[in-house]
């Protein structure tokens, strides 16, 4: 037997911990981890705390990131649908749109964590929801390609993380008051310049060179020199040059179809790949020492770099190896050359390809701020998508850099969502008993400090001010500085060759050497010379200087430019609405349902989960200014809308009472209200989208009223054009309403099973049929724009249903198998429809009505015109029963007396009698003060589910699955829902196999000084958990069909569902309230308990 496969949001979905922790009983960090872990392992990878997302990356593909997934959450309140990044997603988007307010999230956590794939999954979600014309699917398009290409230049394998961001980024989407992305900039942090001349064993340069190699035709590898990773000093001292799951080749197609779309000209792609090409010819270069001095040891390998990158082989040597240097003396300058030795030769040879690197990610980051860019702002969200925090065998000064704006980020978090939050409630006179936590100020404070004492980096660009040359030793006396400036600082240690900060996350070893030297990044103007002497204007495009400006003051250091963008980023954040998703690396295995508990442990610690989840409770989930509530839910209450006369404070009361929400779910500060539980916010929003919704529905049914007599003016019209001079016609039809559904089919599901779920009913009708022996017997015909069905009854005959009359199908025709339409020309109501295999006599009051719509539903699928005829011998063939029967049967109409149609068969003829009607060329009456009154089908019919949707507007998204009556259900059985993991076997990566050097920095961090203040501060006792919702005792009602809501004011439910119901209308569509949710159904789903 093979078990049915539930999809993860059905509503008999498994419960695996609880979906928001502010929900455990215990707030420890014990209860955390384990909640994390269970779900982790039954592949739910994202938990609440209130608003903030937490994400645990599973290491592999999840299956919720469908279509299906937009559209479940989009629009929909965080209680309806299980945590996912699509439900804060939205939520931004919402906040944007209605408040007009711009937001941003913030993603965080360590390298690896799955920050990046999170980012993606919000832009992708924003592409998805929001609208827009062609000028805005471009900017969308450029969005979603710039994480290719920025990806393939700025991240890289290391051995925490196999797509590791490089550089930082904070993409700022823009929205036009539509809610339409028209723009957008991004801003990038501190790109790991050094990466692209050395990297550490099991790790990688930047993706693109090995995309380049992989991926490159063969008239590209020819042009730029291409040979094996192996070939290139730049890629092979880790000796790693493949990725799991990773191709290079395919990578590197989109790649360049992303600089395609970004507007980026094939002329600047090919010199940007020269430019990748000539770096790895650059770092081929190497030098030997002669007497003291350094000289190209092969100067054949000066050739391929010196023609890729358009400058002179013999100028590249000469400024690789001397530089010119200015000196001053008695009021006089001159310039004098000095040659350097191996060591600085090799130094100026990475200098150069570093800048060469660096300035190329500028210029991409740029032509995509470009392709993008709108004159003026409006509103946006913005995606902070920056490097982990990271330990690694030898930690330098990009670790040192990387590590400060995680530490700055964490301050965000902690001043945000504790201390402010905290501090807010004390001055809005709110009751409230502080919590205390850990504040990594102090660190950042160590850090950035200017003056009392100063911080690391105000020493060290002390130290760099002071440098001459290459600086040799400057790294000692930087060491010997710290000492002397921070030494006594309980977050600081220093050693021999090095010095040690107790970070948020952990404490962390810097090794000292080079810290002064990749703090100066001073590209010397030899270098910049050099290539602005370049035959590629694109090349000298990316070295503007003016050499020839006396230089003034001190040049910007590497390390004040990260804080000024750390402090700039701060601010930008703070002047957004923040949203967050705290990302947790489960393992460092890479492998999916890894679980490692001491890591886990860790992370929850130092991202203060516990101190986040008990603020959460005691608070209060929502706060707003008295005028801002006002604005927003003015529509609630006629005495608030348009304006609410009096004090703000009694209109927000007013609001709220209006609505009945308890006294204990609010309260009122000096100058905001602070709502408690979420879901008495939710109540709010529903209530005023439910206004907003009535609203639109009298328009929308104003504007359907006007349309729907135009249509029906213009069907019935040519219905009687089909008649005219043909057939006489009855008194009572000549100026009859078109009705469309004469059956009621909204209340008969047991003819619906035989429909698609949402197919539409043009015509239903119940008519007479006749047999061979021109025997009547009653027959369901419907038309669709699928075709035509004659339904018919019969008892069955043996099962445990035997002896019931049940509704079977007697007959499907498709439009192309009819091949006419023939009646007679007397008044009567007989018509045979013609098709290939056999025809059909039928009688209906209505065939007017039919044979209009039928003609044009035929023409449109057919793309022919139907043929109609009109003769008073009639000829129709009858269906061929086992061995006899087949041939064909004739009906001849007379004149006869009165309305009535007489019968009178006699063998294979039937001779049918009818009075005189109408004469052939009548048309309608004149309408009665030109007034019409008519039941639209396109209104009355629209049918998504297994029923009607009672007057409700038509909904076009096709569907094949069918409606079967109750005594035939097909649903599946009633249970929790297997694990994700088992529908699908997951792929199993290979080890990651580290059998070269020390690896005992992958462990977890000692938490050091910051892990001891944490603890101090979580002594306290926890609040206690809330208390759950009473249920409701009122009527209820049991689902006897699944319904899926298509409208905001519509709940959704499965089959034996259990439904609180609020009210009854004679509508038909009743009220009642489920899985938390308040809505409108459809009666005729349910049957009451």
């Amino acid at each position: 037997m093979i078990q049915a496969k539930y999809h993860w949001q059905s509503q008999n979905v498994k419960q695996s911990g609880v979906d928001d922790m502010v929900l455990l009983s215990k707030i420890t960090e014990d209860a955390i981890v384990e909640n994390l872990k269970k779900r982790y392992m039954d592949d739910y990878i994202f938990t609440y705390i209130g608003p903030v997302l937490i994400s645990v990356n599973p290491f592999k593909q999840m299956p919720y990131f469908s279509d299906r997934e937009i559209e479940l959450y989009q629009g929909a309140a965080q209680y309806e649908n299980p945590p996912h990044i699509y439900a804060l997603t939205d939520n931004m988007y919402r906040n944007m749109m209605i408040d007009g307010e711009n937001q941003c999230v913030i993603i965080s956590g360590e390298s690896g964590a799955g920050k990046t794939v999170a980012a993606k999954y919000i832009m992708g979600y924003i592409s998805k929801v929001s609208g827009g014309g062609p000028k805005v699917q471009h900017v969308k398009d450029i969005i979603l390609q710039s994480n290719p290409l920025l990806e393939a230049f700025g991240n890289a394998k290391t051995v925490r993380n196999n797509n590791s961001s490089r550089f930082g980024k904070y993409f700022e989407i823009q929205f036009s008051r539509g809610g339409e992305p028209d723009g957008g900039k991004i801003s990038n942090f501190l790109l790991e310049k050094s990466r692209v001349v050395s990297q550490n064993e099991n790790e990688r340069n930047f993706h693109i060179y090995y995309q380049l190699i992989e991926g490159a035709n063969n008239q590209q590898k020819e042009g730029l020199g291409i040979m094996t990773p192996d070939y290139y000093y730049y890629l092979n001292q880790s000796g790693t040059y493949k990725v799991d799951g990773t191709n290079d080749s395919k990578d590197f197609q989109e790649t360049m179809e992303a600089m395609q779309v970004i507007g980026i000209t094939d002329d600047i792609q090919t010199q940007v790949l020269q430019i990748i090409a000539g770096i790895l010819h650059l770092g081929n270069i190497s030098f030997i020492e002669a007497g003291n001095y350094g000289q190209v040891e092969s100067t054949d390998l000066l050739a391929f770099p010196a023609y890729l990158l358009g400058i002179d082989p013999t100028r590249l040597q000469d400024k690789l190896t001397s530089r010119k240097m200015d000196s001053k003396w008695g009021g006089k300058s001159e310039s004098i050359n000095v040659t350097l030795n191996q060591e600085q030769a090799t130094y100026t040879r990475d200098a150069l390809a570093k800048a060469l690197y660096a300035r190329l990610f500028d210029y991409l980051v740029e032509a995509i701020n470009k392709a993008i860019q709108k004159p003026h702002e409006e509103f946006s969200i913005g995606v902070l998508d920056i490097y982990g925090f990271e330990i690694f065998k030898r930690n330098g000064f990009e670790q040192f850099c990387i590590n400060f704006v995680n530490e700055k980020l964490q301050q965000i978090f902690i001043e945000l969502t504790l201390k402010a939050e905290q501090e807010e409630y004390v001055e809005e006179g709110i009751k409230w008993t502080p919590i205390e936590y850990f504040n990594n100020k102090i660190v950042c404070d160590l850090i950035e400090n200017k003056l009392n004492p100063p911080g690391i980096m105000s020493v060290l660009d002390d130290v760099c001010a002071t440098m001459y040359a290459k600086g040799e030793g400057a790294d000692g006396t930087l060491l010997q500085k710290l000492q002397g400036a921070v030494g006594t600082h309980e977050h600081f240690n220093s050693f021999n060759s090095g010095f040690v900060i107790h970070h948020y996350a952990g404490k962390v070893s810097y090794d000292i050497n080079g810290f002064c030297e990749r703090n100066r990044d001073v590209l010397f103007t030899d270098l910049i010379e050099l290539m602005q002497s370049s035959g590629y204007d694109f090349i000298r495009h990316l070295f503007p200087e003016n050499l020839n400006t006396d230089k003034k003051g001190r040049p910007t250091s590497a390390g004040s430019k990260i804080k000024k963008q750390a402090n700039d980023l701060v601010n930008t954040l703070m002047k957004c609405t923040p949203h967050y998703i705290r990302c947790i690396k489960p393992n460092e295995t890479k492998r999916p349902k890894d679980w490692e508990e001491s890591r886990v442990r860790h992370q929850v610690e130092y991202l203060g989960l516990r101190e986040n989840i008990r603020v959460r409770r005691a608070g209060f989930a929502y706060r707003r200014i008295f005028n801002k509530f006002l604005m927003r839910y003015a529509i609630l209450t006629v005495e608030t809308w348009p304006c609410w006369r009096g004090p703000e404070q009694q209109g927000v009361l007013h609001l709220l009472r209006s609505v009945n929400m308890d006294n204990d779910q609010y309260q009122m500060g000096r100058t905001k209200v602070f709502i408690k539980n979420p879901e008495s916010l939710f109540l709010l929003e529903e209530m005023r989208e439910r206004k907003f919704d009535t609203f639109a529905r009298t328009i929308q049914k104003a504007w359907r009223r006007y349309i729907a007599r135009k249509k029906y003016e213009q069907m019935r019209e040519e219905a009687s054009d089909i008649l005219y001079n043909s057939k006489e016609r009855r008194k009572n039809s000549i100026n009859r309403n078109f009705v469309g559904d004469y059956l009621g089919l909204e209340q008969r599901p047991e003819l619906r099973q035989f429909l698609a779920k949402r197919e539409r009913v043009d015509f239903a009708d119940s008519v007479n049929k006749f047999d061979r022996r021109f025997k009547s017997i009653k027959r369901d015909l419907i038309l669709t724009p699928k075709g035509i069905y004659l339904i018919g009854r019969e008892k069955v005959k043996k099962g445990p249903e035997k002896g019931q009359i049940k509704e079977v199908l007697k007959r499907k025709m498709e439009f192309g198998s009819i091949t006419n339409v023939s009646l007679s020309t007397r008044q009567d109501d007989f018509f045979i429809l013609h098709e290939a295999q056999y025809d059909s006599l039928l009688e209906s009051n209505f065939k007017t009505e039919f044979l209009s719509l039928l003609s044009k539903r035929y023409e449109d699928v057919t793309k022919r015109k139907l043929t109609i005829s009109f003769t008073d011998r009639l000829e129709f063939r009858v269906k061929k029963e086992g061995w006899g029967g087949g041939g064909s049967r004739v009906v001849v109409f007379q004149r006869g007396q009165g309305d009535l149609a007489q019968l009178k068969p006699g063998g294979k003829t039937l001779t049918i009698t009818i009075g005189d009607g109408l004469p052939k060329s009548s048309s309608k009456l004149k309408e009665n003060n030109g007034a019409l009154t008519f039941c639209p089908p396109f209104l009355t019919l629209a049918h998504q589910n297994g029923a009607a949707q009672f007057s409700r507007a038509p909904h076009n998204q096709p569907s094949d699955i069918t409606y079967s009556s109750p005594h035939k259900q097909n649903w599946p059985p009633n249970t929790a829902l297997p694990k994700l993991g088992n529908q699908r076997a997951p792929r199993t990566p290979t080890h990651n196999q580290y059998n070269q050097g020390n690896m005992d920095f992958l462990n977890v961090p000692d938490q050091g000084m910051s892990g001891k203040q944490r603890k101090r501060s979580i002594n306290q006792r926890p609040p206690p958990a809330p208390k759950p919702q009473p249920r409701s005792q009122g009527p209820r009602c049991r689902a006897l069909y699944q319904y899926i809501g298509q409208d905001t004011d519509e709940i959704s439910f499965e089959v034996n569902d259990i439904i609180d119901l609020i009210k009854e209308d004679p509508s038909g569509w009743w009220t009642g309230r489920i899985h938390g949710r308040e809505g409108l159904f459809p009666g005729n789903y349910v049957e009451k308990i």
